[in-house]
């Protein structure tokens, strides 16, 4: 058994859980670090409030199976968080006792406690996306006569035609587009994937009038700046779609009760790439994932490839014909 006084203090490993291991040794991106980071700041501040330790009294036997649970169980009915939240948390706690196991053996059991528990089954929504009509009058709904529109409009255009996630769209730089013959974007995403997308003509001359606007034409500056110069956030982007929408509504009145996200602009890509007939593969490859299973989920969500499947289907004959037990005890039975 080793010395109780030679044992990791739990800040310390949690310190070297994330310089160390995220990133030095795994050298994850930054925004898996902010995930735990969160996750981190949550969980001890749940602990001091029900345990009464701040966090560098803590201890690894400190964090058990009941207090993790409760604390997930705070995430939902207090924080209103959703399920893929909660089992995110655990994936982020989980990931932490896996790197601490190999510290600490004193704390071995219950540690174990806590990695047996499971992730929470939660129901999957059909994926939401536009019609063409609807994507086509958000990205024209921002006044190209601004220098806000001009710039909403080709981010816009930028998010349909790449399919990209919105932290991708707001890491770009003016390096990552090509423009000439055969205009390319260049997307960096999630596990540090690189990827090329080619760009539609109209979505290339948008950028090209948009480019010239720029008042830093540096390569490494911001594709999509704001209006500080800064590049865009995730929230901000979010937050020029959504004025975008509220002004497409009115030519697309549906739109009004819909909530349109970056990611559902993602989802109208694929769908319409689908729908157009490009193979599966190829859009799985548009879109970054790690595998073509990933990208299945739009063959469910797409109604008109199903109403088609129904019409190649031949109607079976059912005769009227009603069953008759022929015995009492089956009689019984189907009486039940």
């Amino acid at each position: 058994m080793r010395d109780p006084a030679m044992r990791p203090s739990f800040p310390h490993l949690l310190q070297q859980f994330f310089v160390e291991y995220l990133g030095q040794q795994k050298a994850v991106s930054r925004h898996t670090v902010a995930a735990y980071r969160d996750t981190f700041q949550l969980l001890l501040r749940f602990a001091q409030k029900r345990i009464g330790k701040s966090p560098t009294e803590l201890h690894l036997e400190d964090l058990n199976a009941a207090l993790v649970l409760d604390f997930l169980d705070h995430l939902e009915k207090e924080r209103g968080n959703s399920v893929r939240s909660r089992n995110a948390r655990l994936a982020a706690i989980r990931a932490f006792l896996k790197y601490a196991a190999h510290k600490d053996f004193s704390a071995m059991a219950s540690i174990e406690q806590v990695l047996a528990v499971p992730a929470k089954r939660c129901d999957k929504p059909v994926l939401g996306f536009l019609t063409k009509a609807e994507i086509d009058a958000i990205v024209a709904a921002p006044d190209p006569a601004t220098w806000v529109g001009q710039r909403d409009r080709a981010m816009l255009a930028l998010m349909y035609n790449t399919g990209a996630r919105v932290s991708e769209v707001a890491g770009l730089t003016l390096n990552d587009i090509v423009l000439g013959p055969s205009s390319v974007a260049h997307l960096k995403g999630k596990g540090r994937k690189q990827r090329s997308v080619p760009l539609w003509q109209q979505t290339a001359s948008t950028l090209r009038v948009w480019i010239r606007r720029l008042d830093d034409p540096s390569s490494s500056s911001a594709l999509f700046p704001s209006t500080f110069g800064q590049p865009m956030t995730r929230s901000s982007i979010a937050r020029r779609l959504a004025v975008a929408v509220a002004c497409a509504s009115r030519a697309e009145p549906r739109l009004s009760n819909r909530s349109v996200s970056p990611h559902i602009i993602r989802h109208t890509t694929a769908m319409h790439l689908l729908q157009s007939g490009v193979d599966i593969s190829v859009i799985a490859l548009w879109l970054g994932h790690e595998s073509p299973a990933t990208t299945f989920i739009y063959l469910s969500a797409d109604m008109r490839m199903k109403e088609q499947a129904l019409l190649r289907l031949q109607p079976t004959v059912i005769g009227t014909k009603r069953f008759k037990a022929s015995d009492d005890l089956l009689a019984f039975l189907k009486g039940l």
